[in-house]
């Protein structure tokens, strides 16, 4: 049930989720979300931002996109205090490592979600940490009042672009002197994204975490059709060129694990088996693309592609 509701910044809507029979909710650790059946009753994916010690509510940030397909826009302008509102358990693809040394948290626009439950457990736990949060304005950041509190405001710097690329934050030299045992999570815009993957090709193996709930993945005029061949079922997918892989599999009534279907959580990941990738997630390490393809966002380089599946 919404127990709570409002406009924290320009378009970004603030829900407090309790249990109807004022129960506890079931734990979850930072990084975590849910799916919320919006009141236009498409299931939407929200990471949650509330304290993992929390467990009398789940907090969700929703941006409502007026030119999306309805669901962020049902929630700003359909949901309200006292409804009741069908959501999944929690489920994450973005943990936390149990891991030693500094913990770097990159977010932008709305992805500071995720971000934000991972700076409250460690601040919790006395552990070492930095936030760099980007947003457009003041008046399009969320939560710039809690990273402004005193737990956070050491820990914290705020970069505002004013929507010119050319004063986007330098990711290079943000990350220069990170140690190396530092981890680094990233949610936010594939742009933001990218240059923070580009920025830390050299870093250690796993150190890398990458979140994003869709809707930042845009259609390439150049991108062109090919043929998936299917190694386990013997069955062959023609792939449109302004589809995904996952698409074309649900098309011939294959069930594929999925959730964020940005390339960014790992749970589509599908072996590769012959035929060369046009990797596009965030997941895969250059080491690993030869043998394993994100079917949500990647596509061929080749004519054909064979998969495990």
């Amino acid at each position: 049930m919404v127990d709570t509701k409002r406009e924290i910044a320009d378009d970004i809507w603030l829900f407090d989720l309790v249990s109807i029979d004022d129960d506890e909710l079931p734990p979850f650790e930072p990084g975590a979300h849910i799916i919320v059946r919006t009141p236009a009753g498409v299931p939407r994916q929200y990471s949650l931002c509330s304290s993992s010690a929390e467990l009398h509510r789940y907090q969700i940030g929703v941006k409502c996109e007026r030119s999306g397909r309805g669901g962020s826009a049902s929630m700003a302008e359909d949901l309200n205090i006292g409804d009741v509102v069908s959501a999944s358990l929690p489920l994450n693809h973005f943990p936390l490592e149990p891991a030693d040394g500094e913990t770097l948290l990159i977010a932008g626009g709305i992805g500071v979600t995720p971000i934000l439950a991972m700076a409250r457990h460690l601040q919790q736990h006395g552990r070492s940490f930095r936030v760099i949060y980007c947003a457009r304005s003041p008046e399009t950041a969320a939560f710039i009042d809690v990273l402004a509190a005193p737990q956070f405001s050491d820990h914290t710097m705020i970069h505002y672009d004013g929507g010119d690329p050319e004063k986007a934050l330098d990711i290079a030299a943000a990350l220069r002197d990170c140690p190396p045992e530092t981890h680094l999570y990233c949610c936010g815009p594939r742009g933001l994204m990218g240059a923070v993957r580009e920025a830390t090709r050299h870093w250690a193996p796993g150190h890398v975490h990458f979140e994003d709930f869709g809707g930042s993945v845009e259609p390439n005029a150049e991108d062109f059709a090919f043929r998936v061949h299917l190694a386990r079922s013997g069955g062959v997918l023609d792939v449109g060129s302004q589809e995904t892989i996952l698409e074309a599999m649900r098309r011939h009534g294959l069930g594929v694990p999925s959730s964020c279907e940005a390339g960014a959580c790992g749970a589509c990941r599908t072996g590769l088996l012959a035929g060369k990738a046009d990797h596009r997630d965030y997941v895969l390490t250059d080491s690993e693309h030869d043998s394993a393809i994100m079917v949500c966002v990647s596509r061929a380089a080749s004519a054909e592609l064979t998969i495990d599946a």
